[in-house]
Order: C-alpha cells, then structure tokens, then sequence
C-alpha cells in the first residue's frame, strides 16, 4: 500500500500522518517511500536514498552548512495505533521518539526553498536496534561526502523542546558464572552456577554509578543487570548462569576507559577467572556536549534554551566521531519513549519548528 505525505499540512496533521504509517525497525520501506516521494516534489532540493533512508539537501552555494536529522523507525507496536488527539496531545506509536521531529524536519524542508544556511536533512532507518543496522553509519560509510560538509548537525530526537547536550556512551556484556552440572536428586555433587551467581548480581546492587559533571552538566552513569539465563532441565543443575549487563557512561570516559572500569568492579580474587568470564559485546563511545564550540553555542543561544545533558545514547556520538558537532533539539519529552503511552505535546512541535525555521532564515 503506497501512503502520500502532504508536507503543506499543518506540523500536527503531517505527525499523525507518519505514526500511522507503521515503520518498526527493519520495516520501514513505505513510511521512505513516503518520504521520499514527497521530498522529490520539491524544486530546490536534490534528494538520495539508500536503502530505506533518504537524504535532501539544498545547493545553495551558502557559506554555511547544516544537518537536520531524524529516524524514521520506531520501537515495536504496543496497542498504540492509528493516533489521537487528545488534550493538545498527540498520541501514537513514535509520536514522541521522534515522528514528530521527522515532521517538524519535513515541514522545514518543505517551506524553506531560500534559508540562509544550506541544509542537509536526512531521514534514517533502524535507529532503534543494533548500530551495524543503522542507516547514518551506513550513509557515513558509502557516503560520507553527504555529512562532512556540514558544520553542525541537529538530531530532532524528543528533548522537550530544549537542548539536549552531548550523549552518554553504552557498554554492553556478559559474565558467564560456571558450576558443574549434576542430577537435582543429588544436587550436592554439582555447583549451582545460578546460585554462585548471587554474588555478582549482589555486587551490582551494591553499586553507586558515579556522577559527572562536563561543562556545568551532570551525566549520571548507570549499570544493570538486564538479564539473568541458566538452566538445562528442570531436572540439572546449571553449570553455566549468564548475566547480561547493560552500562551507561559519562563521555568523558574513552570506551577502554568504562571497560575498564566496569571490568574492575569484579576483581579476579572475589570473582575468580576460571569461573567467571567477562565478554564485552558491544561498545559505543558517547560525546560530548562541546557547549563551548562556536557552531553549537550560536544556536543554543537563538535558541534560548538551558542546556541539559543527554543522558541515553543518540546518534550526536555518531556525529561527533566524523567531526560535525551536534546536538539533541526535538519535541518530545525523552522519558516517554518507547512506552505504550507515548506522546508528543502540540505546543512543542509548533516551537520547535518556529525556532527553527527562525534560525535557518
């Protein structure tokens, strides 16, 4: 089924729009179809697509560049379709993370045919999963001249319509807690891998995550044990119990650094290694705010707004690590994405795109 976007809608109108056309992670062919079709209509914009993203960008020759840019996936469906509007609320699978941001972003590319900074807006896929999925690494791979131009770059994810600096980096891993394995009816002759792994599970309950302050914000680090997996039978012993971790860490720490850190809080002589394993399996570094950057503290300042500290992973590190600064600006507040009841205020989206369009004019 081909879907039409009309970007002359009102930004409400165009956000109802594209929440009901579902677009989960990996299925987001007809919301980029949708997209890019609309965008092609527009004169003074040359548009790409790669995979299911899509990239316009004006050529207008100006001393300056810019990146607006939105993902087009969202998180899986939770009883929250087609949209409503209630209360001045807009509610709807991606409402708030972040088809309301596409919007403002659409409605932009749309209305501004002369802005006095030249504009790359980019429409991404498969943000929401695993980063070797994702559509701006693989813009950056295969096409990195699309993004290097710029100088600046705003990721529209929700930020209540505030600035939302820098992001915190993620770590990922295992710790693998061995045992031997026996029959229950004697479970004396084995070892409770699940049991011994109480202690580990306890050392991270025990756990403060550290605060960081950078550049007047405060980044509060977190770990947790988001799964716990042992077990054969009903009727053995486990002789292997994997706990699966979940960190998140000030940008001011490399990744070796919060490897290392997160490492050491499991020293070999309580947690010995030849029943413990500790396998990193994913690791993405943070960013941070660069407030005192010229290209990001200009527009914090038209835009009027104190920042705050981003305290999830967005793709501003994607950003940082080619070198365009960035920043989080988007309508939304971010403690609501991804539950059921997710919503994006309609006051938010009309000033996001006011502000915006004010400073790209």
């Amino acid at each position: 089924m081909s879907h039409v976007l009309d970007l002359t809608a009102d930004v409400v109108e165009l956000t109802r729009a594209l929440v009901d056309i579902p677009s989960e992670s990996g299925e987001e062919e007809s919301l980029a179809d949708a997209v890019e079709a609309a965008l092609r209509t527009l004169p003074h914009l040359s548009v790409e697509r790669l995979g299911h993203s899509v990239v316009a960008r004006t050529e207008l020759g100006r001393p300056e560049r810019v990146i607006i840019a939105g993902h087009l996936d969202t998180v899986p469906a939770a009883d929250n379709l087609p949209a409503r509007l209630e209360d001045e609320r807009l509610h709807g699978l991606g409402s708030c993370d972040m088809k309301g941001g596409v919007a403002v972003a659409l409605r932009l590319a749309a209305a501004l045919t002369a802005p006095a900074r030249d504009v790359t807006y980019v429409f991404y896929e498969c943000e929401e999963v695993e980063g070797d999925r994702n559509g701006l690494h693989r813009i950056a791979t295969e096409r990195s001249e699309l993004l290097l131009d710029a100088g600046l770059a705003i990721l529209m994810e929700p930020s209540d319509a505030g600035v939302e600096a820098g992001c915190q980096g993620v770590l990922c891993a295992d710790i693998t807690v061995r045992g031997a394995r026996a029959h229950t009816a004697r479970a004396w002759m084995g070892v409770n891998a699940a049991h011994r792994a109480a202690a580990v599970l306890q050392r991270l309950a025990d756990h403060v995550p550290e605060r960081v302050v950078i550049d007047g914000l405060e980044y509060r680090e977190g770990l947790s044990a988001v799964s716990v997996r042992a077990g054969v039978a009903g009727n053995v012993v486990p002789d292997t119990c994997v706990i699966s971790l979940n960190a998140r860490f000030a940008p001011s720490r490399s990744p070796y650094e919060a490897e290392e850190y997160v490492r050491g809080l499991f020293p070999a002589e309580q947690f010995p290694p030849e029943d413990h394993t500790f396998e990193v399996t994913e690791i993405v570094p943070g960013a941070l705010p660069g407030l005192k950057r010229p290209e990001v503290a200009s527009l914090v300042d038209v835009l009027g707004a104190e920042p705050r500290p981003k305290l999830g992973w967005t793709d501003v590190a994607r950003f940082t690590e080619l070198g365009v600064p960035a920043l989080n600006f988007g309508p939304g507040d971010p403690s609501l994405a991804h539950t059921a009841g997710e919503f994006v205020p309609v006051a938010q989206l009309g000033d996001c795109e006011d502000k915006l369009a004010a400073w790209l004019k």
